[in-house]
């Protein structure tokens, strides 16, 4: 009975503990502390009832005090149950928050009143409070008194942590929460070294792996704390430890772990104030570590050498003065190692490690030369990196770009003469090495370099290139179109300074108009690689504003330029398809005397159309919009009015009309190509000029052109827009003319394909957008399917409308993409995929079946998986369809479900087996891999599902073998290996 009466009251107090009055307070704390005394049975009811009042705020002095009194004198806190212990802890833990200098009050023996409450203690849940409490002790400076081996011990039993949490736990305590949790404890306090650091070296000495991570993570932890004072006795056996590990292990995460703990002890070390008699353990530290290490170095082919660099470096990297001490040894060793050995490999490896070293001194910035090794050593390490440049060895000079970079970016360190000559050297390398690693290793130093001496490489670099890329030298087409290719690539590369750019944009621009007036058949690819060149350097610019700006005002007028004169009757009388190449007339820019001279082509073909959209694109997406409009009210009325006074070199035959009717002026209407890369990439608060006008343009070209590329472009240029524009009547009205002009080209006429092409374009801007159309214009999709004609097409638009689009309708061109917008189409459409694929006739089933896959193969997995129970035998269904578009998307779909859902597909295994088997046998290259992939992927089903069929698989694997495309025969090995060790011990 009194037992159940405190329980009543103790409850009571928890609800309401805010509303009691202190004297009420006094006389409940002194009748709970009268109960301690009670039976067991009564304790943990009392305990629950001093919990409500140890957060009661009107708790009065000395009250605290008298209650852990009471509590550690009467209480064994170990024998009771673990909620009452955690009840313990909780008084403790409220008190301490409350109360502190009152329990402060009582000296060191509140400490060892604790540690009476915690020794013994097992439970992760109470340890996770209690260490939180050991930790509060020591940050809060409570007295330990001569309590601290004591209160050590109690908490060190711990360590290390072997812990494994139960299947489902509640909690969700880990193993990881208690070693964090524990390592606070134990790295809190300076007074606990002389008995911590025995204990983790002892520890560091035993066979288990993850005794040894703690114990290093640990070490580190001491040494943010622990001065000279603390680490003199145990030095010399954490330097024996830590080097035996490196020397000895084969695990990469101990080595790490130890580098960084010699890292954190030789940072205490340095950091520690001495007195004027007291002896400097830094140096003899680095003695010691340089004695061990230092002859290891000049063995380059011995397997020590590795590790002593690292031991060196992570030593040198903890200080300035520990970097200051080791290289003053280290570095002319390396140098003198670099000079006597000649073999390429030996001098790669010598020279790698004097690169960590020249890595670090990046760490400390500007050093005078008297504190810096590196600097003193200026002439042989220069030396040294020019002539690995300089070797043969392919390996050798990617080191010795990457020691250059790093040599570059030492302030003061490169005299004029040796940028000079590093010039020199990145452009032999860049242009005539004959290996393109170093070539594009060079390429990427001076993009590295180029920032920090701009005027040294636009003065030496730019005008090289240049020179190389206009001479005509009397060598083979392909050595001077590599040299070519290398000169443009370099331009691009080095353009990562606005002042570099501006030295090396009319450079491309210039060999762009020469390219165009050639009359080899080649020249597309030529111009193709230019604009590629120009792409980079736009992207580069995206960094700085002014760059941005100088890059867009420059490069858009003359690109249209150069496209609007090439698009002149009487040169292109229509687009060029790929991979045509007529004989073109040369171009000269417009003179006086050359104003009506026919240009060349290249410019109006696809390839070079599509190459000069991303340039566009990119040289848009970053301008702010006060700039973006003073653009825009240019561009826009090229197009709609041909003005032309914006463009250089305006003199054009005739007039500019791309949306105007008749069969000449097809090329112009091509270079709406341009016009979708620029509108399209606009940020969306710029308003643009006859808007209107424009989408209705653009509706009627994209539904009427006969040339499929530019009825595609202008159908992305119009969804491009309406995904961005405000919703209204100006919009809805805009969408209904789209969609009457859709449905009347759908039913019949030669431009059935056009109006689909628009179709699938408009909808896809309305469903990232949310708008309630795009349910609409998804029904009306869904009812092409069905059409003999239109529908194979009509399937693969959902890949369209799922997957991300590279140039327009995207987050980097500002397109309005709402979260989740895949998620809400599956949801919403996929019922009417899979209704649709049972009311279908024979002939038409494969397109809902492609549909419904591209449609899978792009949501997110965890999506997916959850809705596989009900679309598993569709998605099998799909395997068998002669479709090899939709077999390839249906493999790229299951491979992931195979990994992550083995349950649920283990009950289809006879139909999964079946399939992939007759798959991997299909003409297509791509099927067979994607088909020997799952026939992989399978093996993580459960093992006895699988095992009446491992012989079948063996078998069936044995013909990819001898498949005549390596790649098949690749994945043919893995798979078949992963069969033949089912079921095998330790499987």
């Amino acid at each position: 009975m009194r037992g159940r009466g405190i329980q009543l009251l103790s409850q009571v107090l928890l609800q309401c503990y805010s509303l009691l009055q202190e004297k009420e307070v006094l006389h409940l704390v002194l009748f709970y502390e009268s109960r301690l005394q009670d039976h067991h049975l009564v304790i943990p009811s009392v305990l629950q009832g001093l919990r409500a009042l140890s957060m009661c705020e009107v708790l009065s002095p000395g009250l605290a005090v008298s209650v852990l009194k009471a509590i550690f004198q009467e209480v064994h806190v170990q024998s009771l149950m673990q909620l009452d212990r955690h009840t313990v802890y909780s008084i403790i833990t409220n008190f301490m928050n409350t109360r502190e200098e009152e329990l402060k009050g009582l000296g060191a023996n509140f400490t060892f009143g604790f540690i009476q409450v915690m020794d013994g203690e097992k439970d992760p849940r109470n340890l996770l409070v209690a260490f939180q409490i050991v930790h509060d002790l020591i940050a809060k400076d409570y007295a330990l008194g001569p309590f601290v081996e004591e209160l050590f011990e109690v908490t060190s039993c711990y360590f290390p942590v072997d812990f494994t949490p139960p299947p489902n736990d509640p909690h969700g305590i880990q193993r990881e929460d208690l070693i964090l949790s524990l390592r606070a404890v134990l790295a809190s306090t300076p007074q606990f070294a002389e008995f911590l650091l025995p204990l983790l070296i002892e520890k560091l000495d035993s066979e288990l792996q993850s005794a040894k991570l703690d114990s290093l993570q640990t070490l580190t932890a001491c040494c943010a704390i622990y001065g000279q004072k603390e680490l003199q006795e145990f030095l010399p056996s954490l330097w024996s430890s830590l080097r035996r590990e490196v020397f000895q292990t084969a695990s990469e995460k101990i080595e790490t772990e130890c580098l960084a703990a010699l890292h954190a002890l030789s940072a205490c070390l340095s950091r520690s104030v001495l007195s004027s008699d007291s002896e400097d353990l830094l140096d003899s530290f680095l003695s010691s570590i340089l004695q061990d290490c230092r002859h290891h170095l000049c063995e380059p082919d011995m397997k020590l050498v590795w590790p002593s660099a690292k031991l060196l470096q992570a030593a040198a990297g903890a200080s300035l003065r520990t970097y200051h001490c080791i290289t003053r040894s280290v570095l002319p060793l390396l140098l003198e190692q670099y000079t006597k050995h000649t073999q390429s490999s030996q001098r790669r490896t010598i020279l790698e490690m004097l690169l960590g070293f020249m890595e670090l001194q990046q760490k400390w910035g500007y050093v005078e030369e008297d504190e810096s090794t590196l600097l003193s050593l200026r002439a042989p390490v220069c030396s040294v990196v020019f002539s690995a440049l300089l070797d043969p060895s392919v390996q050798l000079q990617l080191v010795g770009i990457k020691a250059l970079t790093v040599l570059g970016s030492l302030q003061g360190f490169l005299s004029s003469s040796d940028l000079e000559l590093v010039v020199d050297h990145l452009i032999r390398l860049a242009l005539h090495e004959e290996d393109s690693q170093s070539s594009e290793a060079a390429m990427e130093a001076a993009g590295s370099l180029a920032p920090t001496y701009p005027k040294v490489f636009s003065g030496r670099m730019v005008p090289r290139l240049e020179e190389e890329l206009q001479s005509e030298r009397e060598e083979s087409y392909h050595n001077h179109h590599v040299l070519q290719q290398r000169c443009l690539q370099a331009l691009a590369a080095v353009s990562t300074h606005t002042s570099i750019a501006r030295e090396t944009v009319p450079v491309l621009l210039q060999h762009l108009q020469k390219m165009q007036k050639g009359t080899e058949a080649r020249n597309t690819q030529d111009v193709v690689s230019v604009c590629q060149s120009l792409h980079r350097v736009a992207l580069q610019c995206q960094q700085d504003a002014e760059g941005c700006w100088y890059f867009h005002q420059t490069v858009v007028p003359c690109l249209l330029a150069m496209a609007v004169q090439a698009a002149m009757p009487g040169g292109c009388a229509c687009l060029l398809p790929l991979n045509s190449r007529l004989q073109q007339v040369p171009f000269l820019p417009p003179t006086a005397e050359s104003t009506h001279t026919l240009p060349g082509k290249a410019l109006l073909e696809e390839e070079v159309l599509a190459a000069m959209i991303p340039v566009i694109s990119a040289a848009t997406t970053h301008l702010s919009p006060e700039l973006a409009a003073q653009s825009v009210s240019h561009v826009v009325p090229l197009f709609l009015d041909g003005e032309v006074s914006f463009l250089p070199q305006n003199s054009f035959p005739c007039s500019f009309q791309p949306f105007g009717d008749g069969e000449c002026l097809e090329a112009q209407r091509c270079l709406v190509a341009l016009l979708m890369a620029f509108v399209c990439s606009l940020p969306r608060d710029v308003a643009i000029p006859q808007q209107e006008r424009l989408l209705r343009e653009l509706l009627a070209l994209s539904c009427s052109c006969n040339c499929p590329f530019t009825a595609t472009t202008a159908a992305k240029s119009f969804a491009g827009l309406v995904n961005k524009h405000p919703a209204g009547q100006q919009l809805d009205e805009i969408l209904q003319l789209a969609v009457n002009r859709m449905e009347s080209s759908l039913v019949e006429g030669p431009c059935r394909m056009q109006a689909l092409t628009l179709l699938l374009w408009v909808t896809k801007a309305l469903v990232l957008r949310y708008h309630p159309l795009s349910s609409c214009l998804t029904d009306k999709l869904l009812g092409l399917l069905g059409d003999t004609e239109l529908g194979p097409a009509a399937a693969d638009g959902f890949s369209l409308l799922m997957a991300e689009s590279p140039d327009v309708l995207h987050k980097g061109c500002h397109a309005d993409v709402r979260i989740m917008f895949r998620q809400r189409f599956f949801t919403d459409n996929v019922p009417k995929l899979v209704q649709g694929f049972h009311g279908a006739g024979p002939d038409v089933k494969a397109n809902y079946l492609k549909g419904l896959s591209h449609v899978l193969n792009h949501l997110p997995k965890p999506v997916l998986v959850t809705e596989l129970p009900s679309l598993l035998s569709l998605l099998l269904e799909a395997l068998s369809c002669s479709d090899r578009v939709v077999q390839l998307s249906t493999l790229s779909c299951l491979h992931p479900l195979l990994l992550e859902a083995p349950q649920i597909m283990s009950l289809h295994v006879d139909t999964l087996v079946t399939k992939f088997l007759n798959l991997t046998s299909s003409p297509t290259m791509a099927v067979r891999i994607a088909a020997l992939r799952c026939a992989h992927a399978l093996t993580s089903l459960p093992t006895t599902v699988l095992l009446p069929y491992k012989g079948r698989v063996i078998r069936a694997l044995a013909k990819p073998l001898d498949d005549k495309k390596r790649l098949v025969r690749k994945e043919a090995v893995a798979a078949r290996g992963e069969w033949f060790l089912l079921g095998s011990p330790g499987r």
